[in-house]
């Protein structure tokens, strides 16, 4: 399974943050965003990973991530010209999907407690698997129905008269035959590339299985300067209180093994003194260096 992280678009709703500085490259809390959703397909042990962005903001994310080699992974980058919908990325990142299956993930997305996402991947074989959090505004979002049995029977892009309150989050699992779905979508009358229509031409053929996301597991759209702020509150909140870090690429590749022990002091001792330095060191007495 290869990965995918779409970190294109303008991000007008931030401005004028984006003025500076990419969407994704934004902070929340004591990290660039783009750490978080890079964490999570870390910890479900992809380690070949494609990040899209615009021409004028990939040297930044190459500045910040460079090849994923001090994480024990390989990055690549791929230019979105033009955003023209999630689906696009498949086309964008055709040459390095290659004949893998694929999990795309959001870069403005953020995912935090729960196992959905790593079971969901483990148990993958073929077809699709998306995700379903229950919202308040389900109308911003693709929105997924289901039956009295518990089984997805429609999907709608963004929907004025929501069926369910149940949003699709920025995370998707496919297998190959996405790329060639992707070449065939029409724009729609956006003029994008849905995700949405990818993902109902796998429930028609009955190949998309649509997870629940628990009440314990926490889905944060940090595309808006409000959001923006509520996810940084949120991860302030949980890493004083529980004293543990979100969104650690190092602590993900660590506990994966894309890292030994030793490279993970290595990495940490060629920081500047800050306090992500020192939680990383802190990791030192753990089982790891037992």
């Amino acid at each position: 399974m290869k990965g995918i992280v779409l970190a294109g678009g303008a991000g007008s709703r931030l401005y004028p943050l984006t003025q500076v500085a990419s969407k994704q490259l934004q902070p929340v809390y004591d990290k660039p965003m783009v750490y978080y959703p890079l964490t999570v397909l870390i910890a479900a042990g992809i380690s070949q990973i494609c990040l899209i962005s615009t021409p004028h903001d990939l040297p930044r994310f190459q500045q910040l991530l460079g090849d994923g080699n001090q994480w024990g992974i390989s990055i690549e980058y791929r230019e979105q010209e033009r955003p023209a919908g999630i689906a696009q990325a498949f086309l964008i990142a055709e040459s390095f999907i290659g004949n893998d299956n694929v999990t795309l993930i959001l870069g403005d997305n953020i995912f935090l407690g729960g196992d959905a996402f790593p079971r969901a991947l483990s148990e993958f074989r073929s077809g699709a698997s998306i995700f379903a959090y229950h919202v308040n505004d389900p109308q911003r979002y693709g929105v997924v129905e289901f039956d009295a049995q518990g089984q997805a029977i429609s999907l709608e892009e963004k929907p004025t008269q929501p069926r369910s309150n149940f949003a699709v989050p920025g995370v998707y699992l496919y297998d190959n035959e996405v790329v060639e779905m992707a070449r065939q979508l029409k724009p729609s009358i956006r003029g994008e590339l849905e995700i949405t229509d990818i993902n109902k031409d796998y429930l028609n053929r009955g190949k998309l299985r649509v997870i629940r996301m628990s009440r314990g597991s926490v889905w944060l759209d940090s595309g808006t300067s409000s959001s923006l702020h509520d996810a940084s509150a949120y991860v302030q909140t949980i890493e004083k209180r529980q004293g543990v870090k979100l969104g650690c690429p190092e602590e993900a590749a660590l506990h994966r093994g894309f890292m030994t022990p030793q490279q993970f002091v290595s990495l940490v001792n060629t920081m500047p003194c800050c306090e992500y330095r020192d939680y990383l060191q802190s990791i030192s007495g753990s089982q790891f260096f037992g």
